[in-house]
């Protein structure tokens, strides 16, 4: 895609109970391109043509937007409505947007409703009364060593998404966190920029903990994921994997009162473990 400078891609989820699809529309210096990924596996399409405008991402005979998207892919059809979407108060990169970064993070909606199906490879999977998660990256590489998860299936009102990335800075390098959860209402932010400090980390197990708030994860893969191409110096050339139910045990805690303890077999989880450089 002649003009395309770096990568730019949004992740639409749509789950509900056992079920999700997610497709991921974009565009780099390699071309532009529509990915899929469900429990059965991930596919990725060609697209000719990928244009923004008034907030409304086409790519071919597809499109997605706040209000929904609309799929016409070899083997796949469907539409599905989003109700009110969820954003977060502020940015989720807080003072970092001002910098030049290699991969710049949003989060468009931690939770919204779903009307509607999508059929693929003749199985139609229905999302009538489920929940919906956006997010758009943008940049020039994803992270070399990261982990990413979402997920807003639990018996409680509860929205999550985490990322902790090996962050080049001004010559420089972090390990980055930006981590928003919408409980019952309230939004919940730890991050970097706020002073998170990161207690523990393995593929398996995080703590974080936050002036008076402590948070903890046990983390356990359904399997070792689904490969999606990701992006490398501007085009789609490195291969990530993500696993779609992923078991997630989450706790929070502020001053030592509990403020939940949630479970769910339904998290999106992506880890790249740090090989150097």
């Amino acid at each position: 895609m002649s003009g395309q400078k770096g990568f730019e891609g949004w992740y639409f989820k749509h789950q509900k109970g056992d079920d999700m699809v997610a497709f991921i529309p974009g565009r780099a210096e390699s071309g532009a391109f529509i990915q899929l990924i469900s429990q059965e596996g991930a596919r990725q399409f060609e697209v000719s043509n990928l244009t923004t405008h008034d907030g409304m991402i086409r790519a071919d005979r597809c499109w997605f937007s706040k209000h929904g998207c609309h799929i016409e892919l070899p083997g796949i059809s469907g539409e599905i409505s989003y109700g009110p979407l969820a954003p977060l108060s502020s940015d989720i990169m807080g003072p970092f947007r001002f910098f030049p970064m290699e991969c710049r993070h949003g989060v468009l909606s931690m939770a919204h409703p779903l009307q509607g199906s999508v059929i693929l490879n003749g199985h139609v999977h229905r999302f009538d009364g489920g929940l919906g998660y956006a997010e758009k990256d943008s940049g020039t590489s994803f992270p070399r060593s990261y982990l990413w998860m979402q997920c807003n299936d639990f018996p409680k009102s509860c929205s999550f998404m985490l990322s902790i990335a090996h962050i080049p800075f001004c010559g420089s390098s972090f390990r980055g966190c930006i981590c928003a959860i919408l409980y019952q209402g309230r939004e919940y932010r730890l991050a970097t920029y706020k002073g998170v400090r990161i207690q523990a980390f393995t593929p398996e197990h995080i703590c974080l903990s936050q002036g008076s708030l402590l948070l903890e994860m046990d983390i356990a893969p359904s399997h070792a994921g689904h490969p999606l191409r990701a992006p490398q110096r501007g085009k789609m050339s490195s291969t990530i994997r993500e696993s779609c139910n992923a078991h997630l045990r989450a706790r929070l805690w502020n001053r030592g009162t509990t403020i939940f303890d949630l479970q769910s077999d339904h998290a999106a989880y992506e880890f790249v473990p740090n090989h150097g450089t």
